[in-house]
């Protein structure tokens, strides 16, 4: 079969007004490259199995013909019921997924349900929500197996389409049989779509238990953007000096824009939290131990901008699928337990965050595909971003093995990752204050400050609720960049005295404390010509106009 023509426009597609209005009011003006070609086949009603790099706009390849074709069903007949089961291997990428139906079926009011039953409700809730025969089910593979096995939701007539996103995952993250019991409850002709970033041994497998004489979109473009759009940058350096790079980096702004910083284990989260907090450097952690709405929302008020850093934990399970408990293995280790709770938060996968301008790997990826999945949350679209790397004696040898991924890539024999010129010399007393900082975080106060966060979100997301529920504007002001104080602050930390500033850097930092300054100066004058008004000096206020025009 010949494929679509390029260059297609989303008014080409024949969509329904509905879906286009909801298209043009999220701001996509054209189909990247993974819609173009896939959108056409899924209208089409054929099994596809859809290969394209993270951030290259999978969901809604496979989210706009689905509601197409929804919306055509439902002109052919008035019965409501399940025709669409979507499935994802974590709840925050289902949560992300059904925002992305949410938002694309907005025209449609309540003609389109789309109901997520990834979260960990009460099994009556579900049922509820299964009673109103959704159009469109968006669940983990463990979540859906329940609910068809129990009899809450049936859809061995009505099911018309099966997608399944991060297809690579799903072994990995110890769903096999859930999908194998999975399929035995769905009738034998459907549509089925794959989505995955690689085509693993996993994906495979998946390929031949689940689709049919499948379309194969492999697409040709790179797995991570390439050249100018992309840049690669290393440093070779141990813990306590990552530690004072990043520091300096951050307090001096060689690191601008929104960052995520990739540690290895929810532990270093909250030591890395701790360490810059004693700097007056805030950030927000996303990890697993979190409420599930507490994340989605951290993601959501980065993606508005309202903070900047984010620190996460990535996966492990798919670097180790041996943790993964099986139905007949012994009883998992404590730790194993909390290494497969980590692995869930899979910050490194699927979650779109926007415009991030750097992803910094403050513990290098143990593999290729971390690496690859890591730096896909810059770089998005056609933004631009950089990578930074941190790289220790024993990740050497790894970060040779990425290098000659990325020279595979470019195409270009000689390409290697740019040395990011830090000078120890020149900012000596940097470190000295990192290395005291560093030190001061003990065990104790790591493991206070897991338990201080937990308290502090879990009481925002439980007492919270109903309050937010009935006023979701001051829902915004609830932030989770707080500093955690688990570890005594001295205030002249979060300072950058000028002789600390080495002479290079100087014009830059002189520049950043003035627009300082000049913030400071009108928030004190507006809050001066505030107070006049409200004690009615008419004196008072024409003075502090005077003294604003002078500035």
């Amino acid at each position: 079969m010949d494929e679509p023509e390029a260059g297609l426009n989303f008014h080409e597609f024949e969509l329904d007004d509905r879906l286009l209005r909801d298209i043009a009011r999220l701001g996509w003006i054209s189909p990247t490259l993974v819609q173009e070609k896939a959108i056409p086949f899924l209208l089409e009603g054929k099994d596809v199995l859809i290969r394209a790099r993270t951030g290259s706009g999978k969901t809604a390849a496979f989210a706009i013909p689905i509601i197409q074709n929804v919306l055509r069903y439902k002109r052919e007949t008035a019965v409501r019921e399940t025709s669409v089961l979507v499935m994802a291997p974590s709840q925050d990428l289902c949560h992300q997924i059904a925002k992305v139906f949410a938002n694309l079926t907005y025209s449609c009011g309540p003609l389109m349900r789309v109901v997520d039953l990834s979260s960990k409700e009460e099994k009556a809730t579900h049922r509820h929500l299964l009673a109103e025969r959704p159009d469109i089910v968006v669940s983990t593979p463990a979540r859906l197996r329940t609910v068809l096995a129990d009899g809450s939701l049936n859809v061995r007539e009505s099911l018309r389409c099966v997608t399944i996103d991060e297809a690579d995952l799903m072994f990995s993250f110890g769903f096999e049989k859930d999908l194998k019991e999975v399929l035995k409850h769905f009738p034998p002709v459907h549509q089925s779509v794959l989505c995955s970033a690689t085509l693993e041994h996993d994906v495979i497998a998946m390929k031949q238990m689940i689709l049919h004489n499948p379309i194969i979109l492999k697409l040709e473009e790179p797995q991570l953007a390439v050249g100018s759009q992309l840049m690669h940058y290393q440093i070779e350096a141990e813990e306590v000096d990552k530690a004072a790079i990043l520091y300096t980096a951050l307090k001096l702004k060689l690191i601008q824009g929104k960052c995520i910083i990739f540690v290895k284990s929810v532990d270093r989260c909250y030591r890395l939290k701790l360490f810059l907090e004693q700097f007056d450097i805030r950030s927000c952690i996303l990890n697993s131990e979190l409420p599930i709405k507490i994340r989605c929302h951290t993601v959501n008020q980065f993606n508005q901008g309202i903070y900047d850093t984010i620190i996460a934990s990535d996966e492990q399970i798919a670097e180790n699928p041996k943790l993964v408990k099986k139905k007949n293995d012994k009883k998992p280790s404590t730790k194993q337990l909390l290494q497969q709770n980590e692995s869930e938060s899979s910050v490194s996968r699927g979650i779109d965050f926007q415009c991030v301008s750097c992803v910094v790997n403050f513990d290098f990826p143990s593999d290729i595909n971390s690496y690859i999945h890591r730096a896909g949350r810059t770089a998005r679209g056609n933004n631009k971003g950089s990578v930074l790397s941190f790289v220790g004696f024993e990740e050497m040898e790894m970060k040779r093995n990425v290098e000659e991924f990325l020279q595979t890539l470019a195409g270009d024999a000689e390409f290697s990752m740019k040395d990011f010129i830090f000078n120890f010399e020149e900012v000596e007393a940097f470190r000295y204050r990192a290395k005291d900082a560093w030190r001061a975080i003990t065990k104790l106060s790591i493991r206070e400050a897991r338990i201080k966060e937990l308290k502090m979100e879990i009481f925002n997301s439980e007492k919270l609720k109903s309050f937010f529920e009935e006023n979701p504007r001051d829902f915004q002001t609830l932030r989770h960049d707080r500093p955690l104080h688990t570890v005594h602050v001295q205030e002249h930390m979060g300072d950058v005295p000028e002789y600390l500033v080495p002479e290079s850097l100087k014009p830059m930092v002189d520049i950043m404390n003035a627009k300082r300054k000049k913030k400071l100066i009108e928030k004190h004058a507006a809050a001066k010509k505030r107070r006049a008004k409200e004690s009615d000096d008419p004196l008072l206020v024409d003075g502090i106009d005077y003294m604003k025009a002078r500035m």
